[in-house]
Parts: C-alpha cells; sequence; structure tokens
C-alpha cells in the first residue's frame, strides 16, 4: 500500500472539519491539490478571485459555518484582498488556502511565486502561515479552522507550496474541536444590571454580531423585559433585532453629531455587538454628551477603542441571556417609533422608494435579503422592514463594493431551504458581476434586483454635500444588465416603468434558477445621511 501524501491526509482532515465545500478559482500552484478531486466534496467555481471569497463570506454567514477558499498563488491572492478585507469586517469565518511555487524554486523568485506570501493579506487576516516543512500543512489548516472560529470571528491563511501535496504525510491527522463563546465578567455583569434596574430610559445599540451569534429571539425577550427602546447601530451589517416590532426606535446614522442627538433622551446605552460607534462621514462634535454607556462585545480591538463608558467582554448570547436572568422586569414606556412612511407614487422615472416597496410587498416570509445600494440605503430602511430573526439581512460590513452579487449566490448555496434576494445598485453589481456565471451554473434560485442610477450617486453626493460642484468618475450609464445576465445563463428583463415591476418581480420570484430584473431608477437621489 503506498503511503499516506499530505494530500491524502488533508482531505481526511477536511472532511472531520465539514469543510467539504471549497470555493475557488484554480491556477497552476493549485494543481496538486485539486487533483483526483474527490467525489464528496464539492468545488464551487468562481470566475474572480475577489468573486470567489465574496461568494464563500456569503455562504459561511448563512449557514454560521466556516469555509475553506482556494486561491491562487500572489496574483489570485491580489484579486482577492478587497473582500478578504470585506470577511474580516464581517467577521466571516474563511479559511483561503493558496498555492505557492515549488519550495526548491522559491530562492530564486520563480513565475508565480509569491514572495513573502504570508504578510501578503495582512493585516486583514486573524492568522497567516506557509508551514515550514511538507509534513506540517494539516497541522497548519488544523490552527487555522481553530482560529477562524473562534470569537471574535475571521478570515485566515495558509500558503502551501505546490510540491509538498505528494509529500509523505508523516504525522497523524490533527483533530478540531469547536471554541464556544464566553461569557462576561459577573461583578462587570451584576454592575450593568444594576445599572439598568435604576435607568428611567434605557436603550439598546443593536449590532452585526447579535444576529451572527443566533441571539436575536434572546435579544428581543431582553428588550421586553427591560422596555428598553432598541436602535440598529451605524452601519450595521446584519439585522439584529426586527424592524417592525413596537420597540425598534429606528437607524443610528454614521455621523457623530446624529448618534448624540437620537441617543439624547436615553439615560442609559447598552451596545450589543457593535462598536460604539463607527462614523462614515464628519460634520463636526455634537453639542450634547452621549449618556453613560456599555459596551458588550467579543473584540478586545472594540473595547479599547471605547472612550467614553464601560466595556464588557462576552460574546453576544451569553451575556444577553445573563442580563436576562439578572435584570428586573420593568414597566417603563417605549417612545413611540418613528411613524412608517407612505407609499410612495408610482411615477416615471421609477423612484428607489417605490421600487424598494415593491420588494417588500412581494418578498417571501423568511427570506435571506443581500443589499448593496449604498445610495439608496435610506428607501430601505423607510420602505422594506427586515423582520426575519435569523440572518434575514446581510450586507458589506467594509464599505467595498461587489460584496452584494457574490454573497448572494454563496448565501443560496449554504440556505437552499430559504429563498435569497439581492437588491444591488448598478456600479456595484459591476464589481463581481461575472458571480451571475455561477449562480447559473450551480442553478441557485437567487433574484438579483439591480437599481440602475447610471452612477456612483453615493460619491456624488457626499461629493456635493462637501462642497464640491463638478466630481469626475461617478457617471456610469449604458449598461444592458438584462443582455449581461441572459449571456451568463440567467433569465432576465429590463423595467423602466412602475406598472411594469411588480409583475416582473413577480415572475422572478417565482423561477426555479436564478433571474434578474433590471430597474432603471431615478438618477437623482436623495441625501444619504
Amino acid at each position: 500500500m503506498p503511503p499516506r501524501t499530505v494530500r491524502d491526509v488533508t482531505r481526511e482532515l477536511l472532511r472531520n472539519l465539514g469543510l467539504t465545500t471549497v470555493f475557488g478559482n484554480p491556477g497552476t500552484t493549485e494543481v496538486a491539490f485539486l487533483t483526483d478531486w474527490p467525489d464528496d466534496f464539492t468545488y464551487v467555481l468562481g470566475l474572480q478571485e475577489s468573486a470567489v471569497v465574496a461568494m464563500a463570506d456569503g455562504y459561511a454567514q448563512a449557514t454560521r459555518r466556516p469555509v475553506l477558499v482556494n486561491l491562487h498563488s500572489a496574483g489570485g491572492v491580489g484579486h482577492s484582498l478587497g473582500h478578504v478585507f470585506t470577511a474580516f469586517r464581517n467577521r466571516a469565518p474563511l479559511i483561503v488556502l493558496a498555492g505557492q511555487q515549488t519550495r526548491s524554486l522559491l530562492p530564486d523568485e520563480p513565475f508565480l511565486g509569491a514572495v513573502e506570501a504570508v504578510d501578503f493579506p495582512k493585516p486583514y487576516v486573524k492568522w497567516s502561515v506557509e508551514p515550514a516543512r511538507a509534513e506540517d500543512v494539516p497541522a497548519a489548516i488544523a490552527r487555522a479552522h481553530h482560529i477562524a472560529t473562534q470569537a471574535p470571528q475571521g478570515p485566515v491563511f495558509v500558503s502551501v507550496p505546490v510540491d509538498d501535496w505528494d509529500h509523505e504525510a508523516t504525522m497523524p491527522i490533527p483533530s478540531g474541536h469547536p471554541v464556544r463563546g464566553f461569557a462576561p465578567d459577573p461583578d462587570a455583569l451584576a454592575e450593568l444590571a444594576a445599572a439598568l434596574d435604576g435607568a428611567e430610559r434605557p436603550a439598546l445599540v443593536v449590532g452585526a454580531s447579535v444576529d451572527a451569534d443566533g441571539a436575536v429571539p434572546q435579544l428581543v425577550a431582553l428588550a421586553e423585559k427591560l422596555g428598553a427602546g432598541v436602535w440598529a447601530a451605524p452601519m450595521s451589517s446584519r439585522c439584529s433585532f426586527p424592524e417592525d416590532h413596537r420597540q425598534f426606535l429606528g437607524f443610528l446614522r454614521p455621523e457623530r453629531r446624529a448618534v448624540a442627538d437620537a441617543l439624547e433622551d436615553h439615560d442609559l446605552v447598552v451596545v450589543l455587538g457593535a462598536p460604539a460607534f463607527t462614523y462614515h462621514v464628519y460634520r463636526g462634535e455634537p453639542d450634547i454628551a452621549l449618556p453613560p454607556l456599555y459596551v458588550i462585545s467579543d473584540d478586545e480591538q472594540v473595547l479599547s477603542r471605547v472612550a467614553i463608558g464601560t466595556g464588557i467582554r462576552s460574546t453576544p448570547g451569553p451575556a444577553i441571556r445573563a442580563l436576562s436572568d439578572r435584570v428586573l422586569p420593568a414597566a417603563r414606556p417605549v417612545a413611540a417609533r418613528p411613524a412608517r412612511a407612505a407609499k410612495p407614487a408610482e411615477v416615471t422615472p421609477i423612484s428607489p422608494d417605490y421600487a424598494y416597496s415593491v420588494v417588500a410587498e412581494l418578498l417571501p416570509d423568511n427570506t435571506i435579503l443581500v443589499e448593496e445600494t449604498p445610495s439608496h440605503r435610506t428607501s430601505l430602511h423607510e420602505h422594506l422592514p427586515i423582520t426575519a430573526t435569523d440572518t434575514g439581512f446581510l450586507t458589506v460590513a467594509s464599505g467595498t463594493l461587489g460584496y452584494g452579487l457574490p454573497a448572494a449566490v454563496g448565501a443560496a448555496m449554504g440556505r437552499p431551504d430559504r429563498k435569497v434576494v439581492a437588491v444591488l445598485g448598478d456600479g456595484s453589481s459591476m464589481y463581481c458581476v461575472q458571480a451571475l456565471w455561477t449562480a447559473a451554473r450551480e442553478h441557485v434560485p437567487v433574484t438579483f434586483v439591480v437599481l440602475d442610477n447610471a452612477q456612483y450617486a453615493a460619491v456624488r453626493i457626499l461629493g456635493e454635500n462637501a462642497g464640491g460642484r463638478k466630481m469626475p468618475g461617478t457617471e456610469l450609464g449604458g449598461i444592458d444588465f438584462a443582455q449581461l445576465a441572459r449571456s451568463m445563463g440567467c433569465s432576465a428583463v429590463t423595467v423602466d416603468q412602475p406598472q411594469e415591476l411588480r409583475p416582473a418581480l413577480a415572475a422572478a420570484l417565482a423561477s426555479a434558477g436564478p433571474s434578474l430584473v433590471h430597474v432603471k431608477v431615478d438618477p437623482n437621489p436623495r441625501t444619504i445621511y
């Protein structure tokens, strides 16, 4: 019987870790890893490495499981780095496995060799390694999995020289084991519980980590017990509180003065699973101080940036459950939530408000909505409340465009039991539009809705708000998204009249495969924040 190779042992390790679905784009330095591909493994091909990573990110977030990503050496890893950054901000547990040239050629900086491969993806990976010996490859992958899945989760990177895979395996198969979340310090928790019991108008500010930890139902119970209003944290990439709940107060804007104004009426604020706070624009310092703050996070970097308030380190689920056990029930009156915006009118050109209202009207229950419409986020908030309490919403946490379209493909592959709808801008769609090919190849039932305002409107609007009058590089237009989608195997239709939108979207939602609705919308969106 021939000796077991590093490839043999690694594949058995990947089976043990549940990493048999691999997202990748192959090159010659990956041939030895991919050869004689096992029948029980699935290889999901993407046509560019950035799209590959975003698909894997969507898959990992929708399933709450780690996933393996296989990339080409230096150039391929370079293509991927925009969405490795996104995965880091999204806290997606990706094990990025990249090829490297043959060890004997590395001293001569060979063609396709990665110089200082370990440093290339830093600082946006939790750990990075190129094993010193071929026999150390399985152990390195096991350790990478261990680190990626510990809170705060995030991507890791392993570079493997191509000749390592055929090397004889001399080490036993490593064992992997999950590390559960951790609870808050009891004394810190007691202090917070006492502060909440003594507060008259407390508020919770909730971020993406609550939903990522599967703790939204427990958070709803805590908010109801406290009688506390709930705000969504600025730029939160997930929905961590049902937006139709009577205690939901709305969305904090990513600007210092706006946050201070929104929280002014509260005498205590508890931030759960989010930084305090994420800002995007600067319009001066607020005239009023923030209320007393407690920030609960599993990330020591988030807690180190808490300049005003008290930090408590814990993963969201244990903290929420522990708080629920300690606080007293309260019958506090919750401030009246803002009235929902009126139904938008059917006008031509189609308004983004109307487009989102039609999506909301037709959206199936328990849909995963993936969003990337930076200039229309206010329309989303006003006309499409997210109510699903289990990964009901995914968007990009980093601001790097191109995430939404491929992430929707990955989410649909990870959760075939749920409908996935992606609402995208025209500019953001074009960054990774080739993921439509993968959607067709894998026959995933994703509905893509492209709101086409023929520009990078968010850039133009923010430039105008800052006093600029002439912004280059923001005009798009002339892209036939329906024809582009059909060329890659998706069904598609273009809509430019409001009365056409509802039947077009209904037909797309009923499709068993991927479909795209190209909606030409008003090219003059309003102020973003």
